[in-house]
C-alpha cells in the first residue's frame, strides 16, 4: 500500500515510552514528518497486530524492548496537498509503554533520539505534546 496518496488510510502505531519522568522522542528520518520530532512508531505490515507492530518499531528505531501498558490515543492523521488532495492519512494508536531491555540506539527511520521531560518539548508538534502529555500523566497512576 502506498502512503503517500493512498487510497485508503494506513493503519500506524506509537510509544509513549516514559521512563524517570522523561519520555523518549526521535527525530524522524523519513517522510511524513522528516527532520521533525516525534514518537517512535510507524505503519503496520500486513497480518501484524498492534502490539507486535508498536514492539517492532520501537525496536528497529531505537534498540529498545517494551512492554505495553496502556492505550493513550487513538486519532487521524490526515495531511493535504496545496490542491486539497490527501497526501497522507494514518489512523493512528498511541500506547503508553515501558522499557523492558535493549539499549538505546538510533537506527531505520529514526535520525536522532533523546529523553525529554515535560519542559522540553519545544519543536514537538502540539498534537503529539497532548499525546506525550496524557501519557506521562497515565503514567504517574500506573507506576
Amino acid at each position: 500500500m502506498r502512503r503517500e496518496y493512498p487510497d485508503r488510510p494506513v493503519a500506524g502505531v506509537g510509544a509513549v515510552i516514559v521512563q524517570d519522568g522523561r519520555v523518549l522522542v526521535i527525530e524522524r528520518g523519513q517522510e511524513p514528518l522528516k527532520g521533525e520530532w516525534s514518537l517512535p512508531g510507524g505503519a503496520l505490515e500486513l497480518g501484524e497486530t498492534l502490539e507486535e507492530g508498536i514492539r517492532r518499531e520501537v525496536l528497529e528505531e531505537t534498540g529498545l524492548e517494551v512492554e505495553l501498558l496502556a492505550v493513550v490515543e487513538v486519532f487521524d492523521r490526515i495531511s493535504t496537498d496545496a490542491k486539497g488532495q490527501v497526501r497522507y492519512h494514518y489512523v493512528l494508536v498511541d500506547f503508553l509503554c515501558r522499557v523492558t531491555g535493549g539499549l538505546l540506539a538510533c537506527a531505520t527511520d529514526a535520525a536522532d533520539a533523546r529523553w525529554a521531560g515535560p519542559d522540553d518539548l519545544d519543536g514537538i508538534a502540539p498534537f503529539t505534546v497532548e499525546v506525550i502529555r496524557k501519557g506521562m500523566k497515565m503514567a504517574e497512576t500506573i507506576g
